[in-house]
């Protein structure tokens, strides 16, 4: 089998080249479908003797099991078609262990077109494939704290309006409703002048956390909006539980009790929440109900803050400490 003449060569000097090379040569007969051919480079990378390699099922069954299928499958469809390919896979060592793999395959043609043999050489691609993975793990880091607050942890903006247009076309499609809270800390300016930014942050921080608290649905999303603003997501949610979320809100934020020595409205920090609600059609924008939303917190902080305004709906102050006992 390993004859260099099976390569029909005789020149020693080409028989050196290719055993020299930290590529593998081989070469399989296509009637056979035995290897004529394999580089001597395939004992110490793999741990399987030279002479082990006798057939296209030595190859197969050294392959990992996740990969067989996938790769035979092309490189057999490949090869009856007579293209030239290439194949990645991770090959089994004696050792149990596995060496990632790049075939690139030759196809030798009979003049009918038909396949005569199979040439190729075996690259050990295992230190780009490391590499590759560790990027693909960055790529992933870095696309999560693309979706991230920097400051308090929870969803940025860009990751709320992702999901708030895939949830507007899910709710568009379904016929369901979708609601939306929109949350300004009160007087959060003096808050800063009186404590300073390192404790506003904080603040900030503390509010998100508390937010988070509130939500239980699989989809429900908070999110910073932006500056001291928040957003919470409901999807599949109509206009009384949003309402009820936001009530809850409010408990939350009054119960962690976050000293406000400036603010005329409580000692505490408190929030004004815009609520809404809508049953998508496609006459609506999108971006009009957010604008209607945003008009609720509006109002509620016109109004006299440290309440919810729900679209058509009159404003409703915040529960008193008694009603959140």
């Amino acid at each position: 089998m390993n004859d260099v003449s099976a390569w029909g060569q005789s020149d020693a000097v080409y028989k050196t080249l290719l055993e020299s090379t930290k590529a593998i040569p081989w070469k399989i007969d296509w009637a056979t479908k035995k290897f004529a051919y394999i580089g001597p480079q395939i004992e110490p990378l793999l741990g399987w003797p030279q002479d082990s390699w006798q057939t296209v099922e030595d190859w197969v069954m050294r392959m990992h099991p996740d990969d067989r299928d996938y790769v035979v499958n092309f490189c057999v469809s490949q090869s009856q078609a007579g293209i030239d390919h290439e194949a990645d896979y991770r090959a089994l060592t004696a050792e149990n262990g596995y060496v990632w793999i790049r075939d690139v395959v030759h196809v030798m043609r009979f003049p009918d077109g038909s396949p005569e043999a199979l040439v190729g050489f075996m690259f050990d691609i295992t230190e780009r494939k490391k590499t590759e993975e560790k990027l693909l793990v960055l790529q992933r880091e870095l696309e999560a704290l693309s979706f991230k607050d920097g400051l308090t942890g929870i969803a940025n903006r860009r990751r709320f309006d992702a999901c708030f247009a895939m949830e507007w076309d899910r709710a568009l499609s379904d016929g369901a409703p979708l609601s939306v809270l929109l949350f300004d800390i009160d007087c959060f300016k003096q808050y800063n002048d009186e404590y300073g930014h390192i404790q506003g942050d904080k603040c900030l921080v503390d509010i998100a956390s508390t937010l988070s608290l509130a939500v239980d649905g699989p989809h429900d999303l908070v999110a910073r909006y932006g500056g001291e603003e928040f957003v919470i997501l409901l999807p599949r949610t109509d206009a009384a539980t949003a309402l009820k979320v936001a009530n809850r809100c409010q408990r939350l934020i009054q119960k962690r009790s976050i000293p406000h020595a400036q603010s005329p409205i409580r000692e505490h920090v408190t929030v004004s929440i815009g609520a809404g609600t809508i049953t998508p059609d496609a006459d609506v924008e999108p971006s009009a109900f957010l604008d209607d939303v945003d008009k609720q917190l509006y109002a509620a902080k016109k109004s006299g803050k440290n309440r919810i305004v729900a679209m058509h709906s009159a404003p409703s102050l915040a529960p008193s400490p008694l009603d959140a006992k």
